[in-house]
């Protein structure tokens, strides 16, 4: 199973689907930019974006498959209050407003595009993220998933409201089954570590008898800039710090110094992995195939 949002997480369920087809994705429920930000405010649901984006990362490789993702990830563009929804935000939307509950409208839609897998909400309400920020000695808090992720400055304390949302029982049953979790990549404070805030969600992680995997992003971002990779698995485990890993996977080029990187990861149970998982061409994505070589050899090491 893969925890996370956004693109991140779709990156991990690209990579995933293509070795096996038992794969929960378990989706941050914060965002509240854009389209699923306008959804959020003006329907009181769960923002559908990062949803729609899980959903589409694991929809069957077929003519079938692929036109229903294109028409799930369409926008439209225009000049009224149209302007910017996606297709699948509204979609999701309408499934939660006919059934009544968001698991069962999400797999309404993962049946329609035959995923590989299922897709499920972090938490059962809609959550805010709140950042304590240190910009040039001035401290700050900021509170919105947009805000923090676009905040200026060093992170100093992350945390949600509510701060102990209700969780899907779904959710709880799928981490006590799964072999595998995997964590990140994704955006570092609002789609990785809001997963280890949630009370529920992180006494799973902690029982769960499944190894655990944390997947460190290519490049870093405003939320995060200046952190190097060490900085990275320090903040996990300060975050967490009764939830053991097994391997920590990081590109070469995120790795300033591995041996510092070698022994955080040892400090959270894991082993440090560098293998290629970067796109060729530099740019600061994962590649679907190398993350899945990536993930296949880590498997069948453990």
């Amino acid at each position: 199973m893969a925890l996370g949002g956004g693109h991140g997480l779709y990156g991990s369920l690209s990579a995933l689907r293509l070795i096996t087809d038992r794969i929960t994705a378990v989706v941050t429920v914060a965002d509240d930019g854009g389209s699923s930000g306008r959804l959020r405010k003006e329907f009181g649901v769960l923002p559908p974006g990062d949803l729609r984006m899980a959903l589409s990362a694991l929809c069957d490789d077929s003519e079938w498959g692929r036109t229903w993702r294109n028409v799930l990830q369409h926008r439209f563009h225009s000049d009224g209050p149209l302007n910017g929804h996606a297709v699948g935000n509204l979609l999701i939307l309408a499934l939660w407003e006919e059934l009544g509950g968001s698991v069962p409208a999400l797999q309404w839609v993962g049946r329609l595009l035959k995923i590989r897998g299922q897709v499920l909400p972090m938490a059962t309400t809609p959550l805010d993220i709140e950042a304590d920020v240190d910009h040039d000695g001035v401290h700050s808090t900021v509170r919105g998933q947009v805000a923090v992720a676009t905040s200026k400055g060093h992170v100093t304390r992350i945390a949600l409201v509510p701060a102990n949302p209700p969780v899907e029982a779904e959710v709880i049953q799928a981490i006590h089954e799964a072999d595998w979790v995997i964590l990140g990549p994704g955006s570092w404070f609002t789609s990785v570590i809001p997963h280890l805030l949630v009370p529920q969600l992180r006494q799973a992680l902690v029982d769960s008898p499944a190894k655990k995997l944390l997947t460190l992003n290519v490049a870093t971002e405003g939320e995060t800039h200046g952190m190097t990779a060490s900085d990275h698995i320090r903040s996990f485990h300060q975050h967490a710090p009764e939830l053991k890993l097994d391997v920590v996977l990081a590109d070469p080029s995120s790795v300033e110094d591995q041996s510092e990187a070698e022994r955080e990861a040892a400090s959270c149970g894991a082993h440090f992995t560098v293998r290629h998982v970067r796109m060729a061409d530099g740019s600061p994505r994962h590649d679907a195939l190398r993350l899945a070589a990536a993930y296949r050899d880590v498997f069948e090491g453990l």
